[in-house]
């Protein structure tokens, strides 16, 4: 069912996020390793970087595992209605000739 509110409450398939940041997680390590035992050592930083910036998005995603229906409702759950805008609803000019 689509109301118009995707972008605001679209759901994330959070456990096919979990197995690609481990899919992310295991190249990461294999590649600072890998560059690091080759002496390439900017390289390895840059593997070392991204090996960090996984592991914070995968302890993201756990959390948002754990925190359970609440974050990510089921198909039997409604989408979220999206919030009251305080903002007065968008109504184009209207172009006067003269």
């Amino acid at each position: 069912m689509r109301t118009g509110s995707e972008p605001t409450t679209a759901r994330s398939a959070l456990r096919l996020r979990f197995w690609l940041s481990l899919w992310g997680l295991i190249w990461a390590i294999f590649g600072t390793a890998a560059f690091a035992l080759a002496g390439r050592p900017g390289w390895a930083a840059a593997c070392g970087v991204l090996w960090l910036i996984v592991t914070v998005d995968m302890a993201m995603i756990l959390r948002h595992i754990h925190q359970g229906p609440h974050y990510q409702p089921g198909p039997d759950v409604p989408p979220y209605s999206p919030p009251e805008s305080r903002l007065p609803p968008y109504r184009p000019r209207r172009h006067r000739h003269p």
